[in-house]
């Protein structure tokens, strides 16, 4: 199959855009791989709404960087991130990563009592990016 005709699986400007929605708590500048910045987004309310409205015009920046820093392939950031936005206590992001018994300890544990599943959201760019490395 032609490389044209496979689904992109990188991170998305649309999708940026949908978590910039939620952007005072940081959710697009962490899907961007923007940790740090996600993190003083998440505890002044994205800068006190300035950085949050600056962001708007920001975004296609942040897309080039992430699709720069992280590895695409078999597995899609985008199915990956919503997973762990709504499942992510479950596991659901680890079952579709192949982590199976982590998926499950998460399953049984709540995320390892949201503590994993914190850690998972912190670190789950790199974690797909890795898997695609593999795959």
């Amino acid at each position: 199959m032609s490389k044209q005709l496979l689904p992109p699986t990188g991170h998305h400007l649309i999708a940026g855009y949908i978590f910039w929605i939620f952007g005072f708590t940081g959710s697009h500048r962490f899907y961007f791989g923007k940790k740090w910045t996600g993190l003083l987004w998440f505890l002044s309310f994205g800068m006190f709404g300035i950085g949050w409205f600056v962001d708007l015009f920001l975004m296609p920046g942040m897309h080039q960087d992430a699709e720069i820093k992280y590895v695409n392939g078999r597995y899609n950031y985008n199915i990956a991130w919503l997973l762990a936005t709504f499942g992510g206590a479950l596991g659901l992001h680890r079952f579709y990563l192949g982590k199976i018994w982590t998926g499950l300890l998460w399953l049984c544990t709540a995320g390892l009592l949201t503590f994993g599943w914190a850690y998972d959201l912190w670190n789950l760019n790199e974690m797909v990016s890795e898997k695609n490395k593999e795959a």
